[in-house]
């Protein structure tokens, strides 16, 4: 996917970047930041950290090819420095994936404070740790907030911007520019959240298809294919506040709310409950295992992205149709 002149201008700002841990997320984003031409320093206390990054920079390959970007020889802006300190020298921007642990990221944090550049972005990738509490030992917290992705973050667009308390107005613009220079799709969170947004949301759906296995409604497989045959499809293209306003007819969500509005309601009241015990792990496991489980996951990731490309570039053709002057 070409770049606009501006974009070229914000990467070419924010040209040496640090992915401090590299594993599932780490990896995938040390990818795409490859992929877009930057200079990325790898630091991770793994042993065999190179040939993981290097295995994921192979296998993203085809996945970057498709999206319209470079996937060969991406390892020649690529250096592993196991040293934090030499890591982060002169860098423009760090996107940590460390562990999710509240005092390994505020030492960290702290700790780099002092060694980077004034206007180096400092970014999370954290689903669960908010900036506020993370920079709680920072001195200048001003461009320090989460960018928190969506895996694999080479392929999936969402990024949820979340400024902390201290964050600078500038620097979660700055955030915006950048993921979106990268071909991100970032939403920035007008206030701290534990779980953010889509976390939230993927939780609630996972409490309700839980309960429904736990009351021998369906099964693991029956209730995926039931959700990728109809909300999955419909929420591809619109989300729950689009699809609804929709299906009020002509007058939208008002018509919406006038005739399922209290019906609705009632239902938010009754909180059915989830015993997410043994016994239930155990039949969702066992059920799991005798469908979708009998493919590898390596095979069912290629499935995923696969599947997932097709979706994008059927919704960018849509966009691109509408966008042509009549």
């Amino acid at each position: 996917m070409p770049l606009s002149v501006d974009h070229q201008a914000i990467l070419s700002r924010y040209k040496n970047t640090c992915v401090i841990g590299a594993g599932v997320i780490g990896a995938s984003w040390t990818a795409l930041f490859l992929a877009r031409g930057l200079n990325v320093v790898v630091n991770d206390p793994q042993p065999d950290i190179e040939k993981v990054v290097r295995t994921m920079l192979a296998k993203a390959g085809p996945t970057l090819k498709a999206l319209g970007l470079p996937h060969e020889g991406l390892d020649k802006n690529l250096r592993f420095e196991p040293d934090i300190e030499r890591a982060i020298t002169g860098v423009d921007l760090i996107q940590e994936n460390g562990p999710e642990n509240p005092e390994w990221k505020q030492q960290l944090w702290a700790r780099i404070e002092p060694l980077v550049p004034k206007h180096a972005l400092l970014l999370s990738s954290s689903s669960a740790r908010p900036a506020t509490e993370q920079a709680a030992l920072m001195k200048d917290a001003s461009r320090m907030l989460v960018g928190h992705p969506f895996n694999p973050p080479h392929l999936i667009p969402l990024v949820e911007v979340v400024p902390g308390e201290r964050t600078s107005p500038d620097a979660t613009a700055d955030a915006v520019a950048f993921y979106e220079a990268i071909g991100k799709v970032p939403r920035v969170l007008k206030k701290e959240i534990q779980g953010f947004v889509a976390n939230r949301l993927q939780r609630a759906i996972m409490r309700e298809a839980c309960y429904l296995v736990q009351e021998g409604v369906v099964t693991v497989d029956e209730l995926d294919d039931i959700v990728t045959s109809s909300i999955g499809l419909r929420w591809a293209v619109n989300g729950p506040f689009s699809s609804f306003h929709m299906g009020g007819g002509p007058k939208g969500l008002e018509s919406f709310f006038q005739h399922l509005g209290k019906n609705m309601a009632n239902s938010f009241k009754v909180i059915l409950q989830v015993e997410l015990d043994e016994k239930l792990q155990r039949r969702i496991i066992d059920q799991a295992a005798a469908s979708f489980g009998r493919t590898s996951i390596p095979e069912m990731e290629r499935r995923r992205d696969d599947s997932q490309l097709a979706i994008l570039h059927a919704l960018a053709a849509v966009n691109d149709r509408d966008e042509k002057p009549v």
